[in-house]
């Protein structure tokens, strides 16, 4: 396994960060997370335009354009010889002495791992897994702003380890004001009354890019949709739920807390077209790469 660490490819057993780096004494630094499919990076642009913007938002310079990030991300791929592929690029404030001032630090750490994705038991799909609802609020959006994609997730963890004390898979976090917000790595949609409901931003969650996709295929199949302000009793009351991420992709759910939920037509329908548009963007890159002369 090769790891792409500060402009190189090196062998993942050669691949260190100094335990003076900020990312690693204080969680100062951003990543984003991302899915290969044959060999094609999904929604790369999406990924990178927000990798950016969360490094504005902390005021951390990255010493590569996003050309550079692309190149190095395809050659991490490439180097791990892999088709279907998780790829996580992080990048950090660098080495500098022990101090909270970011300019202790002459120059980030970048670092992308890319491994061979494992597919999530098919039982999930077809049977829906578990929610439960936190007691862990999700931070304030006045304290950290959720539009950081940030490495400091203890608050996240902290509610997965709710999830795992109650048997379910993944947890559900308010914000300060009992609403929903999102889970703990994902996103929270569900149809009440036809209507796909889903926590806006101003909610403090994360706008995820499978999300920003949901929300578009699902106008397109002609449903309505309502980005707001829920309290737990709309999700109780709901008719089908589901969760969206990367490696998600669109999953269904059978039971948030006590209220338990059959794995409905409009929830497989949406995950058919999300799974059709991977497809279509996969064939448009190669092509692409055809035409270009670097398949």
């Amino acid at each position: 396994m090769f790891v792409h660490l500060n402009g190189k490819l090196v062998p993942a057993q050669d691949a260190s960060v100094s335990v003076f780096d900020h990312g690693f004494l204080y969680g100062d630094g951003i990543y984003e997370t991302m899915r290969g499919y044959n060999r094609v990076i999904f929604m790369l642009d999406e990924h990178l335009k927000r990798l950016y913007r969360s490094a504005s938002l902390i005021g951390l310079p990255i010493p590569w354009g996003k050309d550079n990030l692309r190149i190095a991300l395809y050659e991490t791929l490439l180097a791990n010889n892999l088709n279907d592929a998780y790829l996580r690029l992080t990048v950090t404030r660098g080495r500098g002495p022990v101090g909270l001032d970011p300019g202790l630090c002459p120059e980030p750490t970048v670092v992308i791992i890319a491994h061979e994705l494992k597919p999530y038991p098919e039982s999930f799909y077809k049977k829906g897994i578990a929610l439960m609802i936190a007691r862990t609020r999700r931070n304030l959006r006045e304290a950290i702003d959720p539009a950081i994609k940030s490495l400091n997730f203890l608050n996240n963890i902290l509610a997965k380890i709710e999830a795992k004390k109650a048997g379910a898979y993944e947890a559900i976090m308010l914000n300060a004001r009992g609403n929903l917000a999102e889970g703990t790595i994902s996103n929270l949609f569900f149809f009440s009354d036809g209507i796909l409901c889903t926590p806006s931003a101003e909610c403090g969650i994360l706008d995820g890019i499978t999300r920003g996709l949901i929300l578009q295929l699902a106008a397109r199949l002609g449903f309505r949709v309502r980005e707001g302000e829920f309290r737990r009793g709309a999700l109780y009351s709901s008719d089908e739920v589901f969760v969206t991420n990367t490696t998600f992709e669109v999953m269904p759910v059978t039971r948030a807390d006590k209220k338990e939920y059959a794995v409905g037509k409009k929830t497989r329908l949406l995950h058919k077209a999300y799974r059709k548009e991977v497809s279509a963007y996969v064939a448009n890159i190669k092509a692409g790469m055809h035409l270009s002369g670097n398949d």
